[in-house]
């Protein structure tokens, strides 16, 4: 066993079991301030990902095969370690709502992180259970972290029905896919995976263990808890599941789609097609009426789902890099979004469109970002949402040769880029043109959350006026799911 290749998750687990031990030293006032510590301890770890003596640099297998590292997962553990950077920040700013125990909610954050970080090398289906319950079962905690508010409650008692239910079935599908192969790694499974196509009961096992996935991604039918959960968690806690759960999950579907299965994938080009297609429409749908941001949110991050779905429906490696490059556009934009709504909802304690009325003039630095968030969201120019939009598009236009079907995905996929036009110019509509109470203070930002939402708004403005920084990275990733890393 290789221990060099995941030292970087030991040292997140151990940065995780650290804060809790240090914990139990410090004086109750000086315990938010671990947030930044852990925070400034990724932002070395990420530095260091660059580096040739670091585990990043190294290539190889771990586990007897179970952990892979690869192209692929240096490209998400690298997003996945500035998510926590951001979503540590946003948690000190939380801090004052939290009534006790706000290092270990820093401790959950970094837990979960880890099991991002090994999702985005799961080379097997033990570790992609693993992985994915890992991520799971801290989320049970951070989405409930607040345990005075009742929707908090409610939202992680949501969130721990659903996640088990996704879990059992998933673990079932792993079993009828073991138990006809008698294959777990994925290596071997794409290897005979062709001779079981006919088989029902494989196809069952693998369309269990996608249920599994369709819940960390929010992709319909399995998305019924997202609205209510991104309400009620926390908004640090909300804005992790909005990207790195979401994140994890697609990595994960990539894996076990075109490196277990590829031969059944190919196959099931119209399941695909129909699925990318409805999310979109109801995510978009479902946003419209939507007065609370955060719940707003969870519906946009429906409808983003679909997005992401053209690209694996494409079947291409265009596709798959086209859903790598959008989540790195979605990195800054859904981070950006929340970080807005940590700072202000401290002055105004609600999520509330309504409550962001004037917030141009309280705070231009706040209205501004969350206006090039929701915009970038929307997929206009020039910022990276566009450009993410218009490379899934352009995969997805370009199979429509062969099966006339992707131009009906293409069209209903433009529709629901029309329709998120109204719910997210509305914020837009509400922060400058809007009416807020007339002696409303000037909202104070410490310098650290000024610092996440300013590299945001830099990461959303770079991305899409120079996409071939991360487009090209993106493709030499995706090399890695047909071997040719």
């Amino acid at each position: 066993m290789n221990l060099s290749l995941i030292s970087l998750e030991i040292l997140v687990g151990t940065l995780g079991l650290l804060i809790l031990l240090v914990d139990l030293w410090l004086p109750p006032e000086r315990k938010r301030r671990l947030g930044y510590i852990a925070a400034a301890a990724l932002v070395l770890l990420f530095v260091n990902t660059f580096t040739a003596h670091s585990s990043c640099a190294l290539s190889g297998t771990a586990f007897g095969g179970l952990f892979v590292q690869d192209a692929l997962a240096v490209f998400f553990k690298r997003m996945f370690l500035l998510a926590g950077v951001v979503v540590l920040l946003m948690a000190v700013e939380f801090a004052d709502r939290v009534a006790a125990g706000i290092s270990e909610y820093y401790a959950l954050i970094l837990f979960a992180l880890t099991g991002m970080l090994f999702a985005a090398s799961a080379n097997n289906l033990v570790m992609l259970y693993v992985a994915i319950e890992l991520i799971t079962v801290t989320f049970f905690v951070l989405v409930s972290f607040t345990r005075g508010r009742v929707t908090a409650l409610e939202a992680g008692v949501k969130y721990l029905i659903i996640g088990a239910l996704s879990s059992a079935f998933m673990v079932y599908g792993l079993a009828l896919v073991w138990g006809i192969t008698g294959k777990l790694d994925f290596n071997e499974l794409a290897m005979v995976s062709e001779q079981y196509l006919g088989n029902r009961v494989f196809q069952v096992g693998v369309l269990l263990v996608l249920v599994g996935i369709g819940f960390k991604i929010v992709a319909f039918p399995f998305h019924i808890w997202a609205p209510d959960v991104y309400q009620g968690a926390p908004s640090p806690s909300a804005a992790f599941l909005a990207f790195g759960s979401k994140t994890a999950g697609f990595v994960l579907l990539l894996r076990f789609l075109f490196g277990a299965v590829p031969a059944l994938t190919m196959h099931w080009e119209k399941l695909l097609l129909v699925l990318a297609a409805i999310t979109i429409l109801y995510g978009n749908l479902g946003a419209l009426p939507q007065r609370n941001l955060q719940r707003l949110l969870g519906y946009s991050s429906i409808a983003h789902a679909g997005y992401l779905l053209l690209g694996v429906a494409a079947l291409t490696n265009a596709g798959q890099a086209a859903i790598l490059y959008y989540l790195g556009g979605y990195l800054f934009t859904t981070l950006a979004a929340f970080v807005v709504i940590v700072a202000v909802l401290r002055h105004l304690g609600t999520e509330d469109i309504g409550g962001l009325a004037g917030l141009h003039r309280r705070s231009p630095f706040l209205a501004a970002t969350l206006a090039l968030a929701m915009i970038s969201l929307a997929g206009i120019p020039p910022l990276v949402g566009f450009f993410g939009k218009f490379l899934l598009f352009k995969a997805v236009i370009e199979r429509g040769a062969e099966n006339h079907g992707y131009y009906l995905l293409a069209f209903v996929a433009l529709v629901g880029v029309v329709i998120s036009f109204y719910y997210y110019f509305g914020v837009v509509k509400a922060l400058y043109f809007s009416q807020g109470a007339p002696d409303s203070a000037p909202i104070a930002v410490s310098w650290p959350l000024k610092a996440a939402a300013g590299g945001c708004i830099i990461g959303m403005i770079w991305l899409g006026i120079a996409p071939n920084s991360l487009w090209t990275v993106a493709r030499r990733a995706v090399g890695a799911l047909a071997g040719m890393d």
